[in-house]
């Protein structure tokens, strides 16, 4: 099998780890890679069979050590114009094509490079290699591994998280709430809207108090933090409901998302929200429809990545990269997963996030090359 970061790049972008498809063919060669090198790897499946996750340990499993963590699906590259096939490695001028180049294979790439120099290191710590499914559809797979690994031995010390941030130490970063709301009426003809109850107009209801909630924090200075914007953010991204225009719309469904600056937050915009739902728009729909309904379910809950004083991973990760600051990202990640469970976790990994879920996607050679020697250095403090 292949050793260098590059040519093992070039099998993990020809795998098509598209969210909504499966990964078990990327995890197969992944554990194949592993077993090579002498290192058993774990799979856990999802309850479809189709998705897995992997997780494999160098070093003794006795002892707290560091986890490298990322995930292996990629977003769609439909409607996407690339100027090469998305899912071929292409080299060009010193940069990397490909789909998942930069979000986020260039860095599970450099990962597996290393385990020849990490078996051969006899560590006196563990590294953790954490592979995770469906990341970009709400970090799906993450917590079970996250589960496994505290059950497996003592619990890590440090986290890093792979995502693409230049090689920069990266320690906030908003969470991410999907929900869904599904509101229930009654249809009528558009003649008698008198008989029925509109979804819709209820659903526009529970939208202007989301949006009274999003003024009242975007005012409030205690929610000002290291993030653009400085507060927590509430969106409603898509709206369905209805089935004519001359009918009152009986049923209409809405998505949405918080992106919380801080643990407690969304619990309160949950809180607000049922309130109104009980105690304001139901009473009003049920004068005319006694089963009138609304439901919220949610999709995914991404914890934040919250900054904290005296950060292990954050001090060891500008040591290795001989860079004395840190940063905040727009972006989410798995990385509030790690840090819930008590491990110190930053991410750090090679690319630019502007290049992500782009046509012509891609990573510079560099880059790569900065990850690499990154991971030599983590190399040799483990070993120390």
């Amino acid at each position: 099998m292949p050793n260098s970061h590059l040519d093992i790049l070039e099998r993990l972008v020809g795998f098509d780890t598209v969210s909504r498809n499966s990964n078990l063919q990327l995890i197969d060669w992944v554990k194949a890679y592993f077993a090579e090198q002498g290192v058993e790897a774990e799979v856990l499946y999802d309850e479809t069979g189709t998705k897995a996750n992997l997780l494999a340990t160098i070093g003794p499993v006795d002892r707290a050590g560091i986890v490298l963590s990322g995930h292996t699906d990629v977003v769609p590259v439909d409607g996407q114009d690339w100027s090469s096939d998305p899912f071929k490695l292409s080299v060009r001028d010193g940069k990397v094509y490909g789909r998942g180049t930069t979000d986020m294979k260039g860095y599970l790439a450099c990962a597996l490079a290393a385990v020849p120099d990490l078996v051969a290191a006899d560590l006196a710590r563990p590294v953790h290699f954490a592979l995770s499914y469906d990341e970009e559809v709400g970090c799906l797979g993450v917590p079970a591994i996250v589960e496994r690994i505290m059950q497996k031995g003592p619990r890590p010390e440090m986290a890093f998280i792979g995502e693409p941030s230049l090689m920069s130490i990266v320690n906030g970063h908003k969470g991410s709430c999907g929900l869904r709301t599904d509101i229930t009426g009654l249809a009528c003809h558009s003649a008698q809207p008198h008989l029925g109850v509109n979804a819709i107009l209820a659903a526009s209801e529970f939208m202007q108090m989301l949006s009274r909630q999003q003024a009242r924090i975007a005012a409030d200075p205690a929610e000002a933090a290291p993030f653009d914007p400085p507060y927590t953010t509430i969106s409603v991204g898509t709206i369905r409901g209805g089935m004519s225009r001359n009918t009152v719309a009986g049923t209409c469904s809405f998505e949405w998302d918080i992106r919380a600056t801080r643990p407690g937050i969304k619990e309160e915009i949950w809180a607000e929200a049922e309130r109104f739902v009980q105690e304001e728009l139901l009473p009003e729909m049920r004068k005319r429809q006694p089963e009138a309904a609304v439901k919220t379910v949610i999709a995914y809950d991404v914890p934040p990545l919250v900054h904290t004083e005296g950060n292990a991973a954050e001090r060891l990760g500008q040591k290795l990269t001989g860079k004395s600051d840190s940063m905040t990202v727009p972006y989410g990640s798995e990385a509030g997963f790690f840090q819930e469970v008590g491990m110190a976790t930053v991410i750090c990994g090679p690319g630019n996030i502007d290049q992500a879920h782009k046509p012509d996607e891609y990573i510079a050679e560099s880059e790569l090359a900065d990850c690499m020697t990154f991971l030599d250095g983590l190399g040799r403090q483990l070993a120390a």
